[in-house]
């Protein structure tokens, strides 16, 4: 057994010995929550992106804030922040941090989309990737409920990974046209 592998056997990988590289399952190939109580307490960064896609005119009316429901960004801000720090009650296996900073902004794409940034910060010992995916997709998700009535063909789209950074696996940045 190697001395880093948090009595694993799995030579500090965390795949249970597989090979495979997935923390989350045992030797056996059963789900289990990974032990990060050995990994030390670093600063963590993540940014993640979604982005709703609408008729111009919904965006019109979210920019003006002139939405049948109220202002929608606002809301949708606080949706995403309130989803970052549910996050482990809706992913299984998804370790409790202690948050210390999540943000989200809205930035217009094109003549028809809105682009939600989520980033979630933590000084723990996993990262806090799920965290800011999870807001941006509720943010996302709070776009497409307060305007529905107004935009049934709304979709969402591209949610995903732009960035993180801290951990033992180090920074990792989407390439640009990713």
């Amino acid at each position: 057994m190697a001395e880093d592998d948090g009595g694993r056997g799995d030579g500090g990988r965390g795949d249970g010995g597989r090979g495979d590289g997935l923390t989350h399952l045992d030797a056996e190939g059963r789900a289990h929550m990974v032990d990060v109580g050995a990994k030390a307490t670093t600063e963590r960064l993540a940014r993640a992106e979604a982005l709703v896609r609408m008729a111009p005119a919904t965006r019109a009316r979210i920019l003006a804030k002139d939405a049948p429901k109220g202002d929608v960004l606002a809301v949708a801000r606080v949706a995403g922040i309130q989803a970052a720090k549910k996050t482990p009650e809706l992913i299984p296996l998804c370790h409790a941090i202690a948050l210390t900073s999540v943000s989200v902004t809205f930035e217009p794409e094109g003549d028809d989309a809105l682009r939600v940034e989520a980033t979630a910060r933590c000084r723990d010992r996993t990262g806090v990737e799920m965290e800011a995916l999870t807001a941006a997709s509720v943010a996302a998700l709070t776009v497409y409920d307060m305007l529905k009535a107004k935009d049934r063909g709304m979709t969402i789209e591209r949610v995903r990974l732009l960035a993180k950074s801290g951990g033992r696996s180090g920074d990792w940045s989407r390439g640009e046209g990713e």
